[in-house]
């Protein structure tokens, strides 16, 4: 592998001039404005692959945004790894509260500051370079393919057929994915479960009109009102979520797993300090690594209703809205809980209002077994390049397209991620260190060896 971290280090200047090059590029799925966008990334990406060695990539249309494939074949008898990722990016909003263009990414204090540095582009981008890294060196020891889609932020939604469509062009050993994080670069870690999701929106209706607070305030029910009260009761005082039914399929840890699961570190003192909060809350004797890892949840993502502008319009609002999201845990099915939600959600209101409720998208949880090769290959990797044995970590996160790659494609995922708590992606001032970028590029030829190697 000697060639292969020459080549690195020789280039790791021009890596990231070029990252910044797809970074620029201001790739939102969620905003419409951005469609041109998705397309000119799309193309950006695909002629980086090429230059990196693929035989062939292409921009595959969906009926979303496009999808990039691109693959070289070494041997028909080799493994082959298939990578996932996604060019597309959150919006940006709170615009004011970036310290930096969110689309102009500078180094400073030893970081990549702008969005999509980490999530996704920044993570997807080691895996290109990594590739060009073997390609160049004649030491690419697997057949590999790359799937880099531009909807993960939005629900993957045209994915999903893409994959069922497209199932022999992508067939392979493992799906190679970073998009999750690490405990800390002093505690390595292989995320080997995600959360699931389901996301609902309600629109809580009253009167036919906004109407006079003066006039008809105490007298006509408030959406407004309504909706914060209702939202309200979908959490207990202990913290749990009171929809009838949601807890049915949680399976509960066994001590010996619970204590397993705790081994990682974790500072709360350092946690609070680093949100700025006073104290933590959430499902009552549980602590805050288990609230985030193995129990499910239940989080309004955005509310509003009524006059929001600057300054004063005294008005009871005819409608109001939220969205909501409920992270899921092995064995519990997003659709069912959909379901639940919306019945129970129907069956809280009062008669003063009607109730919309709409889901928007979701996700089956996902477990990787520790005992695969892919696995073993992964942790040998990240031995070699932090000199620790990596600890296995069931992240918060969902990827609702993870395990959607399992039933449709019949095909395991290896979450084999670089980012940190403090890249904070999906909010202003995301950012990727140095390190983790090049501890990335360092880390993945030394899996395909590993995994080349595995009986």
């Amino acid at each position: 592998m000697e060639k292969v971290k020459e080549y690195i280090d020789r280039n790791r200047d021009r890596f990231i001039d070029e990252l910044f090059e797809f970074l620029r590029i201001p790739s939102i799925s969620a905003q419409s404005e951005h469609k041109q966008d998705m397309q000119r990334c799309a193309e950006w990406l695909a002629a980086a692959l090429v230059k990196a060695g693929a035989d062939h990539a292409e921009v595959m249309p969906t009926e979303g945004n496009p999808v990039v494939f691109a693959e070289k074949i070494i041997d028909p008898k080799a493994k082959t790894v298939l990578v996932y990722g996604h060019y597309d990016v959150m919006p940006v909003d709170p615009r004011e509260e970036w310290h930096t263009d969110p689309f102009e990414p500078v180094i400073k204090d030893g970081r990549i500051w702008g969005r999509g540095a980490d999530d996704d582009k920044g993570q997807s981008f080691m895996h290109v370079k990594a590739f060009e890294a073997m390609c160049a060196t004649g030491t690419l020891p697997c057949n590999e393919k790359f799937m880099l889609e531009g909807e993960e932020e939005i629900g993957s939604q045209s994915l999903y057929k893409f994959c069922a469509d497209y199932k022999k062009m992508l067939k392979a050993d493992i799906i190679l994915v970073s998009d999750t994080s690490m405990i800390s670069m002093d505690t390595p870690s292989i995320t080997c479960g995600l959360r699931g999701l389901t996301y609902m929106e309600v629109e809580v209706t009253g009167p036919n009109k906004d109407l006079h607070s003066g006039l008809f305030g105490g007298a006509v029910a408030n959406p407004a009102n309504v909706l914060t009260r209702l939202v309200a009761s979908l959490i207990d005082e202990n913290g749990r979520v009171t929809i009838p039914g949601f807890y049915d399929d949680v399976r509960e840890l066994t001590p010996a797993e619970r204590k397993a699961f705790n081994k990682a570190p974790f500072s709360l003192r350092e946690y609070k300090q680093a949100l700025s909060i006073g104290d933590v809350e959430g499902e009552a004797g549980y602590n805050t690594m288990e609230r985030t890892g193995v129990r499910p949840s239940l989080d309004v993502n955005g509310i509003w209703g009524g006059y929001t502008e600057e300054g004063t319009k005294t008005v009871i609002p005819s409608k109001a809205s939220a969205k909501i999201s409920m992270r899921l845990v092995p064995n519990q099915d997003f659709r069912k809980i959909g379901r639940l939600f919306e019945k129970h959600f129907k069956a809280i209101a009062p008669k003063s209002v009607k109730v919309k409720v709409s889901f928007l998208h979701g996700g089956m949880p996902y477990v990787a077994p520790t005992d695969m090769p892919a696995y073993k290959a992964a942790e040998k990797a990240i031995l070699d390049t932090f000199g620790k044995r990596p600890l296995p970590f069931y992240s918060g996160g969902s990827i609702p397209i993870i395990s959607a790659f399992e039933q449709t494609l019949g095909i395991k995922s290896l979450l084999i991620g670089f980012g940190l708590a403090e890249d904070a992606i999906h909010s202003p001032n995301e950012s990727y260190g140095l390190e983790q970028f090049n501890k990335g590029i360092d880390t993945i030829p030394l899996f395909y060896k590993y995994f080349a190697e595995a009986k």
